[in-house]
C-alpha cells in the first residue's frame, strides 16, 4: 500500500494518553490461578481501556485446565491483559494481567521481565493453586502481595489462617478485595506500592 505525504497514522485516542506530568513509570503484574480475576481487576482499575487477549474456551482444554470453581466461565486468557492506572500525577502503573491456566504459564517469564511487583489473586476455594504462583515470583525475586477475591460461595477465613495455609511470612500483606470493584482493586496496587517503599526503606528492593 501506498500512503502519500498527506496521509496520516491516527494516534492514541485522548483518553489514552499518557499524562504530561508523568515522571516514572512502574510495571506490575497481577498473577493467580485460573479464573480467579486477573482479567476483570485490570478491566476495573484501569484508566484507558483495557487491552486483552481473551479466547474462547473449547472442548481441547478439558481434562487439561482446571476450572473449579469457575464452571461458567466461556473465554480465558492466552497472553496477557494490559492497563494503565495514574497513582499520582507523577507515577503511573502499567499492569499486566497473565494467564492462568497452567499450560500458558511459559509466557509468565516475559511478563515478569522488569516487574517491580506483583498482586496475586488467590481464590480461597483452591488455595493450592497459589503455591506454584508464589514460587515462581519468589524465583524471580519479584515481591508481591496476597489479594483474596471475594466470591459468593467462597469460604472465608482470618487473615492468620490465611497466612499459615499459604505460609507466608509476616511482612508480605494480605487483604480482601472485590476486583469488580475499581476502588477495591485500587486499595490493593496502593498495599503493595506501601509494601514496595517499605522494602526500598529497608534496602531490600533493588
Amino acid at each position: 500500500m501506498d500512503f502519500k505525504s498527506s496521509d496520516t497514522i491516527p494516534g492514541p485516542r485522548t483518553e489514552d494518553r499518557l499524562p504530561h506530568t508523568a515522571e516514572a513509570a512502574v510495571k506490575i503484574v497481577i498473577v493467580g490461578g485460573f479464573g480467579v480475576g486477573k482479567t476483570t481487576m485490570v478491566g476495573s482499575v484501569s484508566e484507558i481501556r483495557p487491552l486483552t487477549t481473551e479466547e474462547t474456551m473449547t472442548q481441547a482444554g478439558i481434562g487439561i485446565d482446571d476450572n473449579y470453581g469457575s464452571a461458567s466461565k466461556t473465554a480465558t486468557t492466552v497472553a496477557m491483559d494490559f492497563g494503565r492506572i495514574s497513582i499520582t500525577d507523577q507515577l503511573v502503573l502499567y499492569l499486566f494481567g497473565t494467564p492462568g491456566q497452567e499450560r500458558f504459564w511459559f509466557l509468565w517469564n516475559g511478563l515478569f521481565e522488569g516487574a517491580l511487583g506483583a498482586v496475586v489473586l488467590v481464590d480461597t476455594r483452591r488455595l493450592e493453586v497459589s503455591f506454584d504462583v508464589m514460587g515462581r515470583l519468589e524465583e524471580r525475586g519479584v515481591p508481591f502481595v496476597v489479594a483474596v477475591n471475594s466470591f459468593p460461595d467462597a469460604p472465608r477465613y482470618p487473615v492468620a489462617e490465611l497466612r499459615t495455609a499459604l505460609d507466608l511470612p509476616e511482612e508480605i500483606p494480605i487483604l480482601d478485595c472485590d476486583v469488580r470493584r475499581r476502588a477495591s482493586s485500587r486499595d490493593v496496587l496502593m498495599t503493595l506500592m506501601r509494601f514496595l517503599h517499605s522494602l526500598a526503606m529497608k534496602g531490600a528492593l533493588t
